[in-house]
């Protein structure tokens, strides 16, 4: 077994480090302390990851909602487990995809932006399983922002669909329908590029993306292989503008959505983007999101099917998830980018026949780094160098029901960090600098800023209790683990403040230092 260690930082990470953590994998294998399909004759099971783009926990019939219609993610749901307590590490797409990945914290692998690329340094999920024989292939949207494919042999994404669209006969659509204009979010008022009139794209279901998505997965499901595979099927939506065909428009009556109420604090923290907003048009959105789902869930279906029909569901590891939630109103805003509940807690469902069992929730807090850990040891893999989540396999086995005491969630463009347990949330913003990505509020900046929410007596997190005296010594204790976490994980140690002051360190450690993109020629 390749015991942990400490993590080189991401400069000191050269090729050759690369190759020698394959070399300790390719070792691990012949040792037969890699799966046990090369140590023993057994094969290890197949691994499939669906990922869909914004979608919140709490838009989905299996987390109780009972307006949306996600007829096959609960399936899978009821064939396994559902984590209710399931919380991204960063809620922005590459931070948090990438982390989920890889298994580390996204301030550990210098990936904290939308358009930072995951450094060639690291060592994703996809490179490790396919070093151990597995088939590789990733389908969608990956968020890599490079041309490398981090150890997925086969890759798809719109440009494939695209070229595969190019040849296809259009199909013609009624003269008299409204479509979706194109997206250019903060050029167009946001009720435009957040699809507040419920429209379509101008597009059939069998010529979008998702569906083609959703049928080469179907293709590559059911092709005959030697070896197991790991197939992650990445869906578009329902990421903005909340995209959907022809034939699901009209699904949801947009005046049946509550519009959520503010806060007494929430005013002074609205984006100026979303001031305009009138109540029916923050209904539609509700409404275009909610339809967005159903479709995407659609495609869920379709890529479940293609596994059910290959027979190789009872030996397929199944995992569904969002890479971060969405605010629909909620304190004003429709976005991620912040710490509230509702843009920080995902979907997350895992199925594996006679290994979990089936119909169970858990209230236990997991975090997405947690994934990577899970799947190794569901697969008998035994890597533990560098990886900083925890195996979710005594919750699987039923062995226990806690598996964190708290969860932390970092946002790096905001200098933002959060902690939460069973009773209280703590954030931190170091609140220096002005948003430049169109979010930007128009309260004055507050340094240090600490907000403490009773999420017993104040589960929609309305009133900011920390500088309530009474609550001293929450703020100290959770501020404490925040700075231990924060300087446990940093991708560069060395330099850490050597100042004793938790302040100075909460300051240092939200900013974001990515690892620069590589320049041309290197």
């Amino acid at each position: 077994m390749l015991a942990s260690k400490p993590w080189p930082t991401a400069y000191s990470l050269r090729p050759l480090f690369r190759l020698a953590i394959a070399g300790w994998l390719v070792l691990l294998a012949c040792w037969g302390l890699g799966p046990r399909a090369l140590g023993a004759g057994r094969r290890p099971p197949n691994v499939l990851v669906i990922c869909a783009d914004d979608h919140a926990a709490y838009v989905t019939g299996a987390y109780g909602n009972k307006t949306v219609r996600t007829p096959n993610i609960d399936r899978l749901a009821a064939g396994g487990i559902r984590f209710l307590r399931a919380y991204c590490n960063s809620p922005v797409c590459t931070a948090s995809r990438q982390s989920f990945l890889t298994g580390r914290y996204p301030r550990s692998i210098g990936v904290t932006r939308l358009e930072t690329p995951l450094p060639e340094s690291e060592v994703t999920m996809a490179e490790t399983l396919r070093l151990a024989g597995f088939d590789t292939a990733a389908i969608g949207k990956m968020h890599f922002n490079s041309d490398s494919k981090h150890g997925f042999d086969v890759r798809i994404d719109l440009a494939e669909h695209r070229a595969w669209l190019a040849g296809q006969s259009r199909d013609a659509l009624p003269t008299d329908l409204e479509v979706q204009p194109p997206w250019r979010p903060f050029k167009d008022p946001a009720r435009v590029w957040l699809n507040s009139f419920c429209r379509p794209v101008g597009a059939t279901d069998r010529e979008m993306d998702g569906t083609y998505f959703a049928e080469q997965a179907a293709a590559y499901l059911q092709s005959p292989r030697a070896k197991p595979f790991f197939l992650m099927v990445s869906f578009y939506e329902p990421h903005s503008p909340f995209r959907f065909p022809l034939e699901y428009r009209g699904r949801h009556d947009p005046a049946k959505f509550i519009v959520p109420k503010l806060g007494p604090e929430d005013d002074e923290q609205i984006p100026a983007v979303f001031r305009g907003l009138t109540d029916a048009e923050k209904q539609g959105i509700a409404a275009a999101y909610y339809t967005s789902v159903e479709f995407m869930d659609k495609n869920v279906g379709l890529v479940l099917e293609a596994l059910d029909r290959s027979g190789q569901a009872r030996d397929t590891i199944v995992i569904y998830l969002g890479d971060h939630g969405y605010l629909l109103g909620q304190h004003g805003r429709f976005e991620k980018h912040t710490s509230y509940e509702e843009a920080i807690r995902v979907p997350l469902v895992m199925r594996f026949p006679n290994r979990i069992a089936a119909g169970r929730g858990t209230q236990a807090f997991v975090e997405l780094v947690d994934l990577v850990p899970t799947i190794y040891e569901l697969c008998d893999y035994q890597v533990t160098a560098g990886l900083q989540g925890r195996s979710l396999l005594p919750l699987l086995r039923g062995t226990t029901t806690r598996h964190r005491e708290h969860v932390i969630v970092e946002y790096a463009p905001n200098e933002e960090v959060m902690i939460r347990d069973q009773y209280w949330k703590l954030i931190y913003a170091r609140g220096a600098e002005r948003r430049t990505d169109g979010y930007d509020t128009p309260g004055p900046l507050v340094r240090n800023k600490f907000r403490l929410y009773d999420l017993v007596e104040d589960p929609g997190e309305m009133n900011n209790v920390a500088q309530d005296p009474a609550h001293a010594e929450v703020v100290k204790r959770m501020r404490d683990l925040l700075v231990e976490h924060l300087a446990k994980t940093a991708r560069q140690p060395e330099l850490l403040p050597a100042s004793v002051n938790p302040l100075t360190v909460l300051d240092f450690c939200v900013q974001s230092r990515d690892v620069p993109r590589p320049s041309k020629g290197n």
